[in-house]
């Protein structure tokens, strides 16, 4: 309020002016001994509710003394109950968000009360015990500063903001806010026990959207999906609680997806905002990243589901500040490596599905009877692998099996394209000439590979197949 300053004084005094101190009133808590009011809190919710943290451990008391007032200070109410009695305070915070959510800064760490003070509990975490000499809530951070060691951010207030321990029931938190940033942190992985910090390197915060959510006790074995959709209702991806079988790791080929975990009780999944991974050929190394590319700024909804339980939310992705970069540069850029990321996912499940073909036909070809009735069978047969072998050469190269291998054995066309995508995916955002340059003169050479292999599954192989049947052979399986 315009004109209200708020004073405490080193020997236990508080006043007040109302009217930019031209007069004062004197305020102090009845019964208040000689100490230090060491800070004032205005709550930012009401003006007429003010904490303040007093000490007195220059008398060698070393008990909390926390006041609250709630009509300018005609009267105050003691606030300690929970905090040690050796944890003298220096520092009270309201949070600027959610009235009566409070934090404490003593000589022995942090304290939060979601009660207004009624009643306190240790917030320490992995804070080092040490004094809490000041506390500010912004850009909806929690910022403490300790003595001797070092500041300290907790950036997960909307989580404390929302979070009740009561709580059993399944529920998906709603998440910060998330700036679109580059990098790497050890709080980006998935239920993670943080443990504390390197001696003398700081941790960044996630660089992804952090999203909890609540697991009530269930005996069934039930699938957790994450569904991701951004504001059109376009599915951006699907993550879940069950591991893919068909995954196979080897070197070259894409990281495993992200699991839910399906603890009870809270737990903490970190979308990396990047679209589903792109597959990989078994056991072909390609130097490259196979993940999708991240998502441009907007409004993204969020649907967790297991059983019959559903719960939803929704995050904002934001802008780099750094970056001047507008919506419609962010726009263009999303559907170029969503149309590189189509086709390059296209370009692998056909060469895995060309494969899969190529082996059943040697497989047959080589149990077909050596009889002179049989020759124009295995000699079809035959044809159809040369034909399938030597698109599959063209399309990749099966001999690299390590890092820099590519020295020996030239790339093929799958990964000459992974490298003009991953050339686009870059922090900034923007698809550059040369880019369009090089997928300009690659995409006529997909079309005619793509039409190549497409005339022989969709003709070659079900004519031969035909043939097969006719003879009394079997048939090949077109997966």
């Amino acid at each position: 309020e315009k004109g209200h300053i708020w004073v405490g004084s080193d020997d236990g005094l508080v006043h007040l002016t109302k009217d930019g101190g031209k007069n004062w009133t004197n305020v102090t808590p009845k019964g208040l001994q000689e100490c230090l009011v060491n800070a004032i809190e205005v709550s930012p919710h009401d003006p007429a509710t003010i904490y303040i943290a007093t000490t007195r451990y220059k008398f060698n008391d070393h008990r909390p003394g926390l006041y609250k007032t709630t009509n300018y200070g005609k009267s105050w109410t003691a606030i300690n109950n929970g905090l040690p009695n050796n944890a003298f305070t220096r520092v009270v915070r309201e949070d600027t968000q959610q009235k009566g959510l409070l934090y404490a800064g003593t000589e022995l760490g942090m304290f939060i009360s979601r009660n207004d003070g009624q009643s306190w509990q240790s917030f320490q975490h992995n804070l080092p015990v040490t004094p809490i000499t000041d506390l500010i809530v912004k850009h909806d951070d929690l910022i403490v500063a300790t003595s001797g060691r070092s500041f300290w951010i907790l950036d997960d207030l909307a989580m404390v903001r929302q979070y009740n321990s009561a709580n059993k029931n399944f529920q998906l938190y709603n998440p910060e806010p998330t700036i679109l940033t580059n990098g790497g942190s050890p709080l980006n992985g998935t239920n993670k026990k943080f443990k504390g910090t390197h001696p003398f390197i700081g941790v960044n915060p996630a660089t992804g959207a952090v999203l909890y959510y609540n697991l009530p006790k269930s005996d069934t074995k039930e699938v957790l999906t994450l569904e991701i959709k951004d504001s059109a209702g376009n599915l951006v991806r699907t993550i879940s609680s069950k591991r893919d079988s068909l995954y196979k790791s080897y070197a070259g080929g894409p990281p495993p997806a992200p699991k839910l975990s399906t603890e009870t009780g809270l737990n903490r999944f970190v979308w990396d905002l990047r679209h589903a991974n792109m597959p990989g050929i078994p056991t072909a190394y390609i130097e490259g990243s196979y993940r999708g590319h991240k998502v441009i700024p907007g409004t993204y909804s969020l649907t967790l589901k297991r059983g019959n339980s559903t719960a939803t939310s929704e995050v904002e992705i934001l802008n780099n500040p750094l970056y001047d970069i507008d919506q419609a540069t962010y726009q263009t850029y999303h559907e170029k490596m969503t149309e590189m990321e189509i086709a390059f996912t296209e370009m692998h499940n056909l060469v895995n599905k060309a494969m899969g073909l190529q082996k059943q036909i040697k497989e047959v070809v080589a149990h077909i009877p050596n009889a002179e009735k049989n020759n124009t069978l295995i000699k079809t047969g035959n044809d159809l692998v040369k034909k399938l072998k030597d698109w599959d050469e063209r399309m990749v190269q099966r001999k690299s099996q390590a890092y820099d291998d590519v020295e020996n054995f030239p790339n093929k066309f799958t990964a000459n394209y992974m490298f003009v995508l991953n050339h686009a995916e870059s922090a900034l955002p923007r698809i550059t000439q040369p880019t369009l340059d090089q997928l300009s003169e690659l995409t006529p050479k997909w079309m005619a590979l793509k039409q190549e292999i497409n005339s022989l599954l969709e003709t070659d192989i079900p004519a031969y197949n035909q043939q097969l049947w006719d003879a009394g052979l079997g048939a090949i399986w077109k997966k």
